[in-house]
């Protein structure tokens, strides 16, 4: 007769799949934050990147003065990396967590917590400098500055719930 014990049918599972766990309304709105701070930064990363001059986002090479940058190519490669696939690869790791070495090389909670939290927070200060040099560099405050400083603020605000701390436990 065969064994119908749950407990030792999940026993036999592959190492290698994955468990998905239940999110929270927390981590969903956290997924949600990363979306959105991703996607707005592909398509300004893009933009910037396909015109360096900024002319077709009404942004004159006069506000670079201050900076060391001759044209918006680096920066629009710069905010389609760093802000914009990074935080669309925290919002999958977020629901998939999948092992990635390489984020658990900058996961200072090793062992405790998943790497994915870690890289939210990342994100969220990154985010917050970013437009802190932005607007120090530009010496302009714009509306969208306010805005995407929000944005990070809300991620590092929602990363550092109770729910979503335990959701990122290991273990």
């Amino acid at each position: 007769m065969r064994n119908t014990n749950p407990s030792q049918a999940v026993s036999r599972m592959p190492q290698s799949q994955t468990v998905r766990r239940r999110i929270s309304p927390a981590v969903f709105v956290l997924i949600v934050l990363h979306m959105i701070l991703g996607l707005g930064a592909i398509g300004g990363g893009v933009m910037l990147i396909a015109d360096p001059s900024g002319e077709k986002m009404g942004m004159p090479l006069s506000i670079l003065e201050r900076t060391f940058f001759p044209s918006y190519l680096i920066p629009g490669i710069l905010l389609l990396l760093v802000f914009g696939v990074l935080p669309l690869l925290v919002a999958y790791a977020l629901r998939r967590q999948p092992n990635w070495p390489i984020a658990e090389a900058v996961n200072p909670y090793r062992g405790e917590l998943h790497p994915v939290w870690a890289l939210s927070l990342y994100v969220g200060f990154g985010q917050i400098i970013w437009i802190m040099v932005q607007t120090y560099m530009m010496n302009a405050v714009a509306a969208v500055h306010l805005g995407y400083t929000a944005l990070g603020l809300l991620i590092l605000i929602v990363t550092l719930l109770p729910a979503v701390r335990t959701y990122c436990l290991n273990g």
